[in-house]
This record gives structure tokens, sequence and C-alpha cells, in this order.
């Protein structure tokens, strides 16, 4: 094939509406996320996203609290395929010092995480569940919609659970701060691109 015949590969270029931001001046985000979406999206002071993190408020409103971590690959705010009509019109709400793991994937609808959670490597929380404060759910576990996860419960892929009673909270709040400024000086952030 001649190259006058060869079609030139023009990459994808997300065409969805630019979301509403409302960000803090102290926030990093990769200049590689992905915004889109018509309802606002909130981030607070020091929190990160990671380039390739997708933020979708075509579902209800984001808000990610202070000092959360938002790693690569995660999608907040997906659609969910669960037929029930959503009882909130909020669409995901992340409390403080949060951690959301790689190709995790939060579903839009009312979906509430409590401050201190991690979410490991590949989890989803359906539309709706209420996860409570100091949560951890290993890699690929699963939330269903509308379940309500009491305060500092551990979630395996397994489905099993457990009560942590380490009473480590302090300590996992101070590494958050010191991993975040590390991540300052690693993730160049370009919050003016999203506005």
């Amino acid at each position: 094939m001649s190259s006058s015949k060869r079609q030139s590969i023009v990459p994808r270029v997300h065409s969805g509406p630019k979301a509403p931001v409302n960000f803090s001046s102290s926030i990093i985000i990769a200049d590689s996320a992905l915004l889109a979406g018509n309802h606002t999206i909130n981030i607070s002071s020091e929190s990160v996203v990671h380039p390739r993190a997708k933020l979708d408020s075509s579902n209800g409103r984001i808000t990610i609290g202070r000092r959360c971590i938002i790693h690569e690959r995660t999608s907040i705010g997906a659609s969910s395929a669960d037929p029930v009509p959503s009882e909130s019109r909020d669409g995901v709400f992340i409390s403080d010092y949060v951690t959301v793991e790689v190709g995790a994937i939060l579903e839009s609808g009312g979906t509430m995480i409590g401050e201190g959670t991690s979410i490991g490597v590949g989890c989803k929380v359906g539309k709706g569940a209420k996860l409570g404060k100091h949560c951890t759910l290993t890699p690929k576990s699963v939330v269903q919609p509308r379940e309500i996860i009491p305060d500092f419960t551990v979630i395996y892929s397994n489905g099993i659970r457990r009560t942590d009673k380490r009473g480590i909270t302090d300590l996992k709040n101070k590494a958050q701060a010191r991993q975040i400024e590390v991540l300052r000086k690693l993730i160049p952030s370009n919050p003016s691109k999203f506005q």
C-alpha cells in the first residue's frame, strides 16, 4: 500500500461536556486526568488526582474531601447497570483522607465513602453504597449497590468481613499527609486546564 493511500490515524479526543469544577488552590491534579460531565466536581485542599483518573459528573455531583489520593485509571462517578432508580441526585461524596487505588470504580448515585477509607486495586463500589469511616477494601472487593458498611470494616475479595480493631487511624492519616508531600514533587499539576 502506498503512503498516499494510507489514512492517518487520529487519536481519540474526549468530546463530552467540560465539567464545572471547584478546586482548592492546594490540590495536585495531573494534566492527563479526565474530567467530564455537567454537574460540579469539587476537590478539597491537598488532594491528589493521578494521571488517567476519570471523574465523570454526568450522573451527579462529585465531591472529594481533604487529603485524598485518587490513583490512576480509577473511575469516579461511573454509570451503574443497576435498574433501580437512584434515591439521591448526588453522584459520589468522598470524605477526607480517603485513598482510591488503581482501577477502582465508584458508581454514581448517592455513593458515600467515609473518612480514612482505603479502596483497594480493582474494587467496585455500587451506586448508593455507604461506607463508614476507616473501612478497608482489599483488592478486587465488591460493595453492592445501596449496601451500608459500618465503620472500621475490612472487606476481602472473597466476601469475608471483619472489624479492624488496630486503632491506627491517626498513624494512617499522618502517613497519608507524608505521601501527599512526596506526590506533590512527583506529579506535575495543572488545575487551570480544567477551569
